[in-house]
C-alpha cells in the first residue's frame, strides 16, 4: 500500500475547506484504490475543516530538527500542537498496521511536507524542514515523497 495525503486525491480536507487535487493522481488512485490509503493527519488529530492555517514555530534558533523545540500555531496564535501530534500518531498506527513503506504527502504542509515548510511567521517564507507527520514517518523508515516530485512511473514503482 501507498499512503497518500487525502487533499491530493481531491478530498476537501485542506485548511480552507478545499483540496489540492492532482488530476492525473486522482485518476491513478481510482485505478489502484485497493493499494492506496488516504489520510489527513490534521483532521485525524481532531481539527475541523475548514480551519485556520497553521505553521510550525521553533522555540529556539537552529532547532528545526528537534521535535521537542517546535510548536504548531494557527494564524490566530492558538497552539494546535497536540492535534498535529495526535494526527501524526494515528497515521503512524495505520502505517504500521498496513506495513506501508512509502508515502506521497502534500508539499509545504506543516503536517505532511518532507522537505520544506513555512517558517512560522505567516509571511509565505519557506525553510528546509519537515511537517509533524512527515518527520515521524521518516523516523520510522517511511520514504516520503511530495506531489511535486511525483510521476506515474514513480507511483508504479512504489506500488510494485
Amino acid at each position: 500500500m501507498i499512503l497518500i495525503s487525502a487533499c491530493l486525491a481531491g478530498r476537501n480536507v485542506k485548511y480552507n475547506g478545499s483540496n489540492n487535487a492532482v488530476p492525473w493522481l486522482c485518476e491513478w488512485i481510482e485505478r489502484h484504490k485497493e493499494q492506496v490509503l488516504l489520510v489527513c493527519p490534521e483532521v485525524m488529530g481532531g481539527l475541523p475543516t475548514p480551519r485556520l492555517p497553521a505553521e510550525i514555530q521553533f522555540l529556539e534558533a537552529n532547532s528545526v530538527a528537534v521535535p521537542e523545540k517546535r510548536r504548531v500555531v494557527n494564524k490566530a496564535g492558538e497552539d494546535v500542537t497536540e492535534q498535529f501530534l495526535l494526527g501524526a500518531e494515528r497515521v503512524l498506527e495505520l502505517v504500521k498496521q498496513h506495513h506501508i513503506t512509502s508515502a506521497i504527502l502534500k508539499a509545504n504542509s506543516p503536517s505532511c511536507s518532507g522537505f520544506y515548510i513555512y517558517d512560522g511567521t505567516f509571511s509565505g517564507t519557506k525553510i528546509v524542514g519537515q511537517g509533524i507527520t512527515a518527520a515521524l514517518l521518516m523516523e520510522h523508515g517511511v520514504k516520503v515523497y511530495s506531489e511535486e516530485m511525483l510521476t506515474p512511473d514513480l507511483l508504479d514503482e512504489l506500488k510494485a
